[in-house]
């Protein structure tokens, strides 16, 4: 695994951050982060890093311990954090040449920077001192910093804050061809982003992990212990004697909203045959992806 993270909690005084989250993320993953203000997303990928520590738990990266491998491991670890912080007085090429020189990298290096500078984008701008940039070319400038030791993990907080629908578009084509070869841990507050962008979706809230989609495609769908149905029968009716059903709305008595704790489509074709009634319509409503962050963050 890129990322695997075990019993992990972090306080900070007497308050509790992360409360013994664990999570698993393999090679080539692209994970959407999710979480409301204060859930521990930053914590969590600031842990990753290497750049906080934390009480209890474990926390690998390419098998290796964070705490006491921190060298190593931030080695193979790109990040860009929500504030990126920039030298605004240097020239862009020169700023990417100093952050090649705190890790190290001589041999090629030019080459190296020249063909960052190329694959995120900032050719156009590369002779500008970084001041001059716009908020779009600056955040190229912060993924090309974060590329730099080649990481095979990329932690990403809020990297399309602020951007135009020009720069979004941009920024998320370039994510997602980064996380081609490599793993990518991005945190965001704008839906649209994970759908454009992740294959998976991790939702934290109050310190603790509250789902888990695997694949993303099932974020529409309502869970196990909270389904909707929308049914048309022919005739009038009404609806008894179907155990499960949390709620009920009608529209004519002849068609109904259902919610439901578990999967009734089964009960609801029994009641039909046995009110000698016929169903024209039934569905499973699906729900977007901000209705199932706000019923797993409340």
């Amino acid at each position: 695994m890129s990322i695997s993270i075990s019993n992990l909690s972090k306080k900070y005084d007497d308050q509790t951050v992360l409360n013994n989250i664990s999570l698993e993320i393999g090679e080539g993953e692209v994970v959407g982060f999710l979480g409301p203000n204060g859930a521990g997303k930053t914590t969590t990928m600031k842990i990753i890093t290497g750049a906080l520590s934390y009480n209890t738990g474990s926390v690998k990266v390419c098998g290796m311990e964070v705490s006491e491998n921190t060298l190593k491991t931030n080695a193979l670890v790109g990040y860009l954090p929500e504030q990126n912080p920039l030298y605004q007085d240097m020239y862009v090429k020169e700023y990417l040449n100093f952050v090649a020189d705190t890790h190290g990298i001589k041999k090629e290096k030019e080459q190296l920077v020249n063909n960052l500078i190329e694959k995120v984008g900032l050719t156009p701008e590369f002779h500008k001192k970084i001041r001059q940039l716009s908020k779009g070319y600056k955040q190229r400038v912060g993924l090309a910093q974060a590329l730099i030791p080649n990481p095979k993990v990329l932690i990403l907080d809020e990297p399309t804050t602020g951007l135009d629908p020009n720069q979004l578009e941009e920024i998320r084509n370039l994510i997602r061809e980064l996380g081609k070869d490599r793993t990518v841990m991005l945190s965001t507050h704008i839906m649209q982003e994970i759908k454009a962008i992740c294959n998976r979706v991790l939702i934290i809230n109050k310190g603790e992990i509250v789902a888990d989609y695997p694949d993303i495609s099932q974020i529409s769908h309502f869970d196990e212990n909270n389904l909707q149905f929308e049914v048309e029968f022919l005739n009038e009716t009404e609806l008894s004697g179907i155990e499960n059903i949390s709620s009920v709305s009608g529209t004519g008595h002849k068609t109904f909203s259902i919610l439901a704790t578990k999967d009734i489509r089964a009960e609801i074709f029994d009641f039909a045959v046995k009110t000698n009634n016929k169903i024209l319509t039934m569905k499973t409503v699906e729900r977007s992806m901000e209705e199932v962050f706000r019923s797993l963050t409340k």
